[in-house]
Protein backbone atom coordinates (compact mmCIF):
# COMPACT_ATOMS: atom_id res chain seq x y z
CA UNK A 1 0.00 0.00 0.00
CA UNK A 2 1.30 3.52 -1.27
CA UNK A 3 -1.11 5.98 0.11
CA UNK A 4 -1.23 9.47 -0.90
CA UNK A 5 1.14 11.85 1.26
CA UNK A 6 0.00 13.19 4.39
CA UNK A 7 0.91 16.68 5.45
CA UNK A 8 3.62 17.22 8.22
CA UNK A 9 -0.11 19.47 9.83
CA UNK A 10 -1.52 16.53 9.53
CA UNK A 11 -2.60 15.97 13.38
CA UNK A 12 -3.46 12.91 15.12
CA UNK A 13 -6.10 10.69 14.40
CA UNK A 14 -5.74 11.50 10.21
CA UNK A 15 -7.03 8.66 8.15
CA UNK A 16 -3.75 7.42 6.43
CA UNK A 17 -5.37 3.85 4.72
CA UNK A 18 -7.39 1.08 4.79
CA UNK A 19 -5.96 -2.31 4.59
CA UNK A 20 -7.93 -5.03 4.11
CA UNK A 21 -7.68 -8.96 3.18
CA UNK A 22 -9.81 -11.30 1.21
CA UNK A 23 -10.87 -14.48 3.70
CA UNK A 24 -13.65 -16.20 5.00
CA UNK A 25 -13.00 -16.11 8.72
CA UNK A 26 -12.48 -13.03 10.81
CA UNK A 27 -9.04 -11.71 10.90
CA UNK A 28 -7.66 -9.58 13.36
CA UNK A 29 -5.08 -6.53 12.11
CA UNK A 30 -1.89 -5.54 13.65
CA UNK A 31 1.46 -3.11 13.10
CA UNK A 32 3.79 -6.00 13.45
CA UNK A 33 7.10 -4.02 12.63
CA UNK A 34 8.72 -0.34 10.99
CA UNK A 35 6.77 1.65 13.02
CA UNK A 36 9.47 2.23 15.59
CA UNK A 37 8.73 6.07 16.67
CA UNK A 38 5.01 5.20 17.19
CA UNK A 39 3.32 7.35 14.62
CA UNK A 40 0.74 4.99 13.34
CA UNK A 41 -2.25 2.99 15.22
CA UNK A 42 -4.77 0.33 13.43
CA UNK A 43 -8.24 -0.62 14.17
CA UNK A 44 -7.61 -4.42 14.78
CA UNK A 45 -10.67 -5.49 13.82
CA UNK A 46 -11.45 -2.75 10.39
CA UNK A 47 -8.00 -2.77 9.17
CA UNK A 48 -8.13 1.20 9.45
CA UNK A 49 -4.91 2.90 9.88
CA UNK A 50 -4.91 5.78 11.69
CA UNK A 51 -1.82 8.65 12.55
CA UNK A 52 -1.58 8.55 16.56
CA UNK A 53 0.85 11.54 16.78
CA UNK A 54 1.96 14.77 14.97
CA UNK A 55 4.27 13.70 12.44
CA UNK A 56 8.27 14.60 11.73
CA UNK A 57 9.40 14.86 8.06
CA UNK A 58 12.77 14.14 8.74
CA UNK A 59 11.62 10.48 9.51
CA UNK A 60 9.45 9.87 6.43
CA UNK A 61 9.17 7.93 4.03
CA UNK A 62 8.01 5.33 6.89
CA UNK A 63 7.89 1.67 5.82
CA UNK A 64 5.82 -0.95 8.48
CA UNK A 65 4.21 -3.81 8.22
CA UNK A 66 0.22 -4.67 8.66
CA UNK A 67 -0.20 -8.52 9.38
CA UNK A 68 -3.77 -9.92 9.11
CA UNK A 69 -3.80 -12.95 11.43
CA UNK A 70 -7.12 -15.86 11.63
CA UNK A 71 -8.50 -14.94 14.72
CA UNK A 72 -9.15 -18.53 15.22
CA UNK A 73 -5.41 -19.81 14.43
CA UNK A 74 -2.84 -17.44 14.45
CA UNK A 75 -0.59 -19.34 12.77
CA UNK A 76 -2.30 -18.61 9.51
CA UNK A 77 -1.54 -14.80 8.57
CA UNK A 78 -0.36 -12.67 5.54
CA UNK A 79 1.28 -9.63 5.94
CA UNK A 80 1.72 -6.21 3.84
CA UNK A 81 3.86 -3.49 3.80
CA UNK A 82 2.82 0.17 4.16
CA UNK A 83 4.91 3.17 2.66
CA UNK A 84 3.80 6.46 4.01
CA UNK A 85 5.68 9.84 3.19
CA UNK A 86 4.89 13.70 4.26
CA UNK A 87 5.17 16.81 2.68
CA UNK A 88 7.04 19.21 4.25
CA UNK A 89 4.83 22.16 4.16
CA UNK A 90 6.05 25.83 3.42
CA UNK A 91 6.34 27.38 6.91
CA UNK A 92 8.48 29.85 6.66
CA UNK A 93 9.58 32.71 4.35
CA UNK A 94 13.03 33.66 3.61
CA UNK A 95 14.80 36.51 6.06
CA UNK A 96 17.58 38.61 5.44
CA UNK A 97 19.78 38.85 8.25
CA UNK A 98 19.59 42.84 7.77
CA UNK A 99 16.39 44.68 5.82
CA UNK A 100 18.84 47.61 5.01
CA UNK A 101 22.43 47.44 3.61
CA UNK A 102 24.26 50.64 2.89
CA UNK A 103 27.49 49.60 0.30
CA UNK A 104 29.53 52.54 -1.34
CA UNK A 105 30.67 51.92 -5.14
CA UNK A 106 33.33 54.54 -6.02
CA UNK A 107 32.77 56.30 -9.37
CA UNK A 108 34.67 55.04 -12.94
CA UNK A 109 34.82 51.40 -11.63
CA UNK A 110 33.01 49.29 -14.26
CA UNK A 111 31.05 46.79 -13.67
CA UNK A 112 31.50 45.31 -10.42
CA UNK A 113 30.44 43.07 -7.45
CA UNK A 114 28.57 45.58 -4.97
CA UNK A 115 28.06 42.74 -2.01
CA UNK A 116 26.48 39.28 -1.62
CA UNK A 117 23.23 38.82 -0.33
CA UNK A 118 22.16 35.91 2.01
CA UNK A 119 19.01 34.60 3.22
CA UNK A 120 18.00 32.47 5.59
CA UNK A 121 14.88 29.67 5.28
CA UNK A 122 14.10 27.64 7.95
CA UNK A 123 12.14 25.05 5.43
CA UNK A 124 13.63 22.16 4.19
CA UNK A 125 13.69 20.77 0.85
CA UNK A 126 12.51 22.99 -2.36
CA UNK A 127 10.26 25.09 0.17
CA UNK A 128 14.10 26.05 1.29
CA UNK A 129 15.43 26.41 -2.13
CA UNK A 130 15.69 30.26 -2.84
CA UNK A 131 16.18 32.54 -6.05
CA UNK A 132 17.13 35.94 -6.02
CA UNK A 133 16.27 39.08 -7.89
CA UNK A 134 15.34 42.79 -7.88
CA UNK A 135 12.04 44.37 -6.79
CA UNK A 136 12.79 47.51 -8.04
CA UNK A 137 15.70 49.85 -8.65
CA UNK A 138 17.18 50.92 -11.65
CA UNK A 139 17.67 47.65 -13.18
CA UNK A 140 19.39 48.72 -15.96
CA UNK A 141 22.53 49.83 -14.07
CA UNK A 142 22.25 46.66 -11.11
CA UNK A 143 21.88 42.71 -11.46
CA UNK A 144 21.88 40.23 -9.40
CA UNK A 145 22.69 36.59 -9.64
CA UNK A 146 19.97 34.37 -8.77
CA UNK A 147 21.71 31.79 -7.81
CA UNK A 148 24.32 33.69 -5.48
CA UNK A 149 22.74 36.44 -4.27
CA UNK A 150 25.69 38.56 -5.48
CA UNK A 151 24.78 42.19 -6.75
CA UNK A 152 26.79 43.80 -9.27
CA UNK A 153 26.75 47.08 -11.43
CA UNK A 154 26.34 46.96 -15.07
CA UNK A 155 28.15 49.95 -15.48
CA UNK A 156 30.67 52.55 -14.42
CA UNK A 157 29.25 56.10 -12.34
CA UNK A 158 30.38 59.30 -12.59
CA UNK A 159 30.04 61.25 -9.02
CA UNK A 160 29.57 64.71 -10.98
CA UNK A 161 27.11 64.05 -13.38
CA UNK A 162 24.45 61.35 -11.66
CA UNK A 163 22.29 60.45 -8.57
CA UNK A 164 25.08 59.70 -6.06
CA UNK A 165 22.45 57.49 -4.36
CA UNK A 166 20.54 54.40 -5.27
CA UNK A 167 18.26 52.13 -3.97
CA UNK A 168 17.76 48.32 -4.94
CA UNK A 169 14.99 46.13 -3.29
CA UNK A 170 15.82 42.77 -3.49
CA UNK A 171 14.14 39.75 -3.27
CA UNK A 172 14.86 36.49 -1.77
CA UNK A 173 11.91 33.62 -3.09
CA UNK A 174 11.43 29.85 -2.20
CA UNK A 175 10.21 27.09 -4.53
CA UNK A 176 7.71 26.49 -1.87
CA UNK A 177 4.55 24.40 -2.33
CA UNK A 178 1.62 24.81 -2.70
CA UNK A 179 2.88 28.50 -3.03
CA UNK A 180 6.56 30.47 -3.36
CA UNK A 181 7.08 33.18 -0.38
CA UNK A 182 9.36 35.83 -0.55
CA UNK A 183 11.44 37.84 2.11
CA UNK A 184 12.78 41.50 0.87
CA UNK A 185 15.75 43.78 1.79
CA UNK A 186 16.83 47.05 0.82
CA UNK A 187 20.56 48.12 -0.34
CA UNK A 188 21.53 51.68 -0.87
CA UNK A 189 24.57 52.14 -2.84
CA UNK A 190 26.55 55.60 -2.23
CA UNK A 191 28.61 56.91 -5.03
CA UNK A 192 32.09 58.20 -3.80
CA UNK A 193 34.24 60.69 -5.77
Amino acid sequence: YQPAPLSEKAPPDTFVVHVSVFYEVPVTYGIVSGDGKGYFIIDSSTGIVRTKNNLKPEDFPVIFNVRATDLFNAVIFNEVSVIVEVTDENDFPPVFPHSLIEESLKENVPATQIVQLKAQDNDTGRNGFLTYGILSGDEQKFRIDESTGILYSTTSFDYEDEPREYQVVIFAEDDGIPEKKRGYCTVVIKITD
